[in-house]
């Protein structure tokens, strides 16, 4: 049986459209929500839409993370540090955090197409503050569209993966090209999530402006550096 992935934040368009990508390719999906009821309805709209033999399941958030050990957050980032010190009780020694959250000004009232300074740098960053000792944080999928994520279509975009632990971005990576279309590039440093929440914001200016779903494609590497290992 797979690992369960607790997606938190899975009853949003980001994180359900996650969730069901990774439920479609057979991995065992549990979402987290500050509802339980809202939980298990997006829960039941993935088995629906799958079918019976889907992995996927809805509950707490932090009655997702004690049942897991892989653990994405894809929440506003309006409620990071409060929804990172609820859990962090529930996260268990070892764990790896995916963090694909950008700290937009829309969070504050300003533009959804600029980001908000963090102290630490990004929201990734924030989240390596705020988890248990020994928790390794990584940041990915700051610029996959949820639009694309929730339809049928591949996913024309590469996911770049930063972290300061090589073997959780390995895992990452790996869990990312689970969702046809994507290619996982290992980004560097954890330090660099604060560049991939800016390019965020740009796809959105970019968006608003054609009207369209953008990605990000990462042109003339080596062959193996678009292979997951």
């Amino acid at each position: 049986m797979p690992h369960p992935i607790a997606v938190l934040g899975g009853t949003g368009p980001e994180g359900f459209g996650l969730a069901l990508r990774w439920a479609r390719a057979g991995e065992s999906v549990i979402i987290g929500s500050r509802d339980a009821g809202r939980a298990r309805e997006a829960a039941a709209r993935i088995q629906a839409a799958i079918g019976s033999n889907a992995r996927v399941s809805g509950d707490e958030s932090s009655a997702a993370c004690a049942a897991a050990d892989l653990l994405v957050l894809t929440i506003p980032f309006e409620g990071h540090a409060a929804l990172l010190k609820q859990i962090k009780p529930a996260i268990r020694p070892g764990s790896i955090v995916v963090d694909a959250t950008v700290p937009l000004a829309a969070s504050v009232g300003g533009r959804a197409t600029r980001t908000l300074g963090i102290w630490q740098g990004s929201a990734a960053q924030q989240t390596a503050e705020l988890v248990p000792q020994g928790v390794s944080v990584v940041a990915a999928f700051h610029n996959t569209s949820a639009e694309v994520l929730n339809s049928d279509a591949g996913v024309d975009c590469d996911v770049i993966v930063c972290g300061d632990d090589a073997e959780a971005t390995k895992t990452v990576r790996a869990l990312a090209t689970k969702i046809p279309g994507v290619r996982a590039i290992d980004g560097g440093k954890l330090e660099n999530a604060r560049i991939l929440e800016q390019i965020t914001a740009l796809l959105i200016g970019l968006n608003i402006r054609h009207k369209g779903h953008s990605g990000i494609r990462i042109t003339g590497l080596p062959e193996k550096a678009y292979e997951a290992l």
